[in-house]
């Protein structure tokens, strides 16, 4: 697999090696092996697949705390754009995100490590979203920031009068409005054997 550098330090795009001739194609769409080599050290714990249609846009989610998620991410069939934007606190980055539009025809991957918000928008009619944690799902650590938060400039690619969102998605604060213990500590390793 190839990795490809973002504008934010270990926010990384993964390649596969795609293997294909007339009858379709391969690739490994995960290695342990290659990716503790490549990016990091990751034990991925559970596997999310979410179907969705045009317009929506899932997000900003995170986990806080001890419970707070890597994810690597990958689109099975449709468009997505693919947005992370880290929420550590004292970050050279903090409040900047980085998009990646994943498909399943470009087979790219995106991984977002502990202390980032993660989204996405879908761009095609339909699409089928899959992913790996690092931690399993706990309703009592959720965290959110809005989507359309205009500090954060997010262009989602689609039309505001297009989005669809749920309820609880349509209501989440703004970052500037998040008091920094609901978010991460930059200086606070987010991974124990570190």
């Amino acid at each position: 697999m190839e990795i490809i550098e973002t504008a934010i330090p270990d926010v990384v795009i993964i390649r596969p090696k795609l293997f294909g001739d007339s009858r379709g194609y391969f690739f490994e769409s995960y290695s342990q092996r290659d990716f503790d080599r490549l990016v990091r050290p990751v034990h991925f714990v559970q596997d999310n697949e979410s179907r969705s249609c045009y317009g929506v846009v899932r997000g900003l989610h995170f986990q806080k705390g001890r419970d707070s998620q890597s994810k690597l991410l990958r689109v099975v069939s449709g468009r997505v754009l693919d947005v992370a934007v880290d929420v550590r606190v004292g970050s050279p980055t903090f409040g900047r995100h980085v998009a990646v539009e994943l498909s399943g025809e470009n087979h790219l991957q995106l991984f977002i490590p502990r202390g980032f918000a993660h989204g996405f928008s879908v761009l095609s009619d339909e699409v089928v979203f899959q992913y790996k944690c690092d931690n399993f799902y706990a309703p009592a650590s959720e965290g959110a920031v809005a989507w359309d938060d205009p500090d954060l400039g997010i262009d989602w690619g689609i039309r505001p009068e297009d989005v669809v969102l749920s309820a609880k998605d349509a209501a989440h604060p703004r970052l500037r409005d998040i008091a920094p213990e609901d978010l991460f500590d930059y200086g606070v390793s987010l991974y124990p054997d570190e």
